[in-house]
């Protein structure tokens, strides 16, 4: 089948930041693009400065798209988020501009699954303590405070992607384990649901936070969650720096009420790594600080390469929006013998009829039609005949509900 484009994709311009994987960088060029490809992440200056020519933007966690980067990006189609998360990104904003985002939600789930547990056994037996002792030259061979995580509880808070994996690998160590979700979850193995976050809390020796950033998780584990949980359990965040109240737990940490902590994400991270880190939870004992690697590894780093680059490029070339986290899904069969126009709108009544009413005026066949809304953004896909497709887009792109319309062939 041959490939359909809205123009030669030698000129599309595609930039990808933070060192996005090579995977990722095949993927396009073996379909005819030529990505630009830069380690670091930009500031929202420098950003403005090449956004306006931008056709498609890969970032992972640093880079920050924001309103009014977009309302410069004047040709851009889509942005890549090469990573789980996407509150890097002014998702309303994109969306009025009409610019789906998508993002990788599965690829590096076992990752931070595998590190998640890890970190459960590290500071169940105060291993990354005893390790750092050791390396000044103190040798402290002792069990006190040193258990093993069989019969022990573990509760999770969030049960989407990663949750459950989680989940299972504790299980697998002969864990309990409980969780808490907003929404209803099918449990995976022997896991039980919790009615509240306070009762997870109770309940758990290891409470593990694997939510999104929103407003309603940001700040979700302070000074009064902390007096909830049990008395010498263990906090470990892997999903957003905002999350946790890193000085409500430092002082729960000092007086004991907690016995360990792992972070691996922060309010405020370095941009580069010539930058100096510092945390309020830097030097104290049993706690495991580690650098947002949750789902740095070779596999979930080509994974994720591989999922964001595929999606980017079934977006551009066959108008697909599926896992798009901005916009209104859509994924249209394979284009045969026509041409597909594709028109992001403003979601008011009447559109559709508007643009039927073009069509049946140039007196056009539609071989499909494709149309789905989310929130004030449309998105209607129509293949029609190959002759009348550059017209129809223009009459289409004159209504003043159209956002941007392009034709694929």
């Amino acid at each position: 089948m041959a490939k359909q484009y809205s123009f030669p994709p030698e000129k599309m311009k595609i930039l990808l930041l933070e060192g996005v994987h090579q995977a990722c960088v095949d993927r396009l060029v073996q379909a005819g693009y030529r990505p630009e490809l830069l380690k670091a992440a930009m500031s929202e200056e420098e950003l403005l400065q090449v956004i306006p020519t931008v056709h498609l933007l890969g970032i992972r966690s640093k880079t920050r798209v924001t309103s009014r980067v977009l309302d410069n990006a004047k040709s851009l189609l889509a942005i890549g988020c090469f990573c789980i998360g996407t509150d890097q990104v002014d998702l309303a904003a994109a969306q009025r501009h009409g610019v789906p985002v998508f993002n990788a939600p599965f690829s590096n789930t076992r990752s931070v699954a595998e590190l998640t547990v890890a970190e459960v056994v590290m500071l169940a037996r105060r291993a990354a303590h005893k390790s750092q002792l050791l390396h000044r030259g103190t040798w402290e061979k002792s069990a006190d405070g040193c258990v093993e995580v069989r019969n022990k509880t573990i509760g999770i808070i969030g049960y989407g992607h990663i949750g459950p994996q989680v989940g299972l690998l504790a299980e697998a160590f002969g864990m309990k384990v409980y969780y808490f979700d907003v929404l209803a979850k099918l449990p995976l193995g022997t896991a039980s649901a919790t009615a509240s976050l306070d009762e997870l809390l109770a309940l758990s020796d290891f409470v593990t936070l694997h939510v999104p950033e929103t407003p309603e998780t940001r700040d979700m584990i302070g000074g009064a969650q902390i007096a909830k949980m049990k008395p010498g359990a263990c906090l470990l965040n892997l999903s957003r720096g905002r999350i946790v109240d890193l000085e409500a737990l430092r002082d729960a940490l000092l007086s004991g009420r907690i016995a360990g902590a792992a972070i691996d994400v922060f309010p405020e991270e370095p941009k580069s790594n010539d930058e100096v880190f510092q945390c309020p939870l830097s030097g104290l004992e049993n706690v495991i600080l580690t650098p947002h690697i949750g789902g740095s590894t070779i596999e979930a780093q080509r994974n994720i390469g591989l999922e964001v680059g595929s999606t980017l490029l079934k977006f551009t070339e066959a108008g697909s929006t599926t896992g798009a986290v901005n916009f209104p899904q859509l994924e249209p069969p394979v284009l045969r013998d026509c041409h597909r126009i594709l028109n992001i709108h403003r979601n008011v009544p009447g559109v559709l009829s508007s643009i039927n009413a073009l069509i049946a005026g140039i007196g056009a066949n539609i071989r499909a039609q494709f149309l789905s809304t989310l929130g004030d953004v449309g998105y209607l896909v129509v293949d029609i005949d190959k002759e009348v497709s550059e017209v129809l887009r223009r009459s289409i792109d004159e209504l003043d509900t159209s956002l941007r319309t392009r034709v694929l062939f």
